[in-house]
């Protein structure tokens, strides 16, 4: 028999505190709840895991480019101030794809908007509010190794997806 397929939360919509500002999306769901009860979804946080404090200063990937360009060295994250922070956010990728594999969760649900999670859409590095449709640098990553992310907003997929029959490998 096949075990149920595991699922890598951001830790922010578990209600833990670590987002930039110090808070929390915690996402209201009793199925997450239940899988969390389970062992099969784990929090994690990629910004935190690199060293990242909570509050830390808010980042964005600069040009309105995204995680894939990121990975491939042709975007940088960037703070308020100017500072590059990519290669923080790319050891927290790192770290995620890492911890992910360990737990051998084959789903991802991570938070949208963030330089690291966002699956739909993220921040155009201009620090004014504006998004545009993308990807964070730890979304990029797990996808580039057959991890399936998933987004609050596309949680019945996700719920589809986990609960899908699996067959026993050959």
């Amino acid at each position: 028999m096949t075990a149920p397929p595991r699922l890598l939360v951001s830790a922010c919509l578990l209600g833990r505190p670590v987002r930039y500002d110090g808070g929390h999306r915690a996402f209201d769901s009793a199925r997450l709840a239940d899988w969390v009860a389970q062992g099969r979804a784990i929090g994690f946080c990629p910004e935190v895991a690199a060293g990242l404090p909570t509050p830390r200063a808010p980042a964005e990937i600069a040009d309105g480019r995204d995680g894939i360009a990121v990975l491939g060295g042709r975007a940088t994250i960037i703070e308020p101030d100017g500072r590059d922070v990519t290669a923080i956010y790319r050891a927290g990728a790192q770290a995620a794809l890492d911890f992910a594999r360990a737990q051998e969760c084959r789903f991802a649900l991570l938070t949208d908007g963030s330089p690291s999670c966002g699956s739909r859409f993220i921040y155009d590095g201009s620090f004014s509010g504006t998004r545009h449709d993308g990807i964070g640098v730890t979304t990029a990553l797990l996808r580039a190794h057959g991890i399936a992310v998933f987004d609050p907003g596309s949680f019945d997929a996700l719920v589809a997806a986990m609960e899908a029959p699996t067959r026993p490998s050959a």
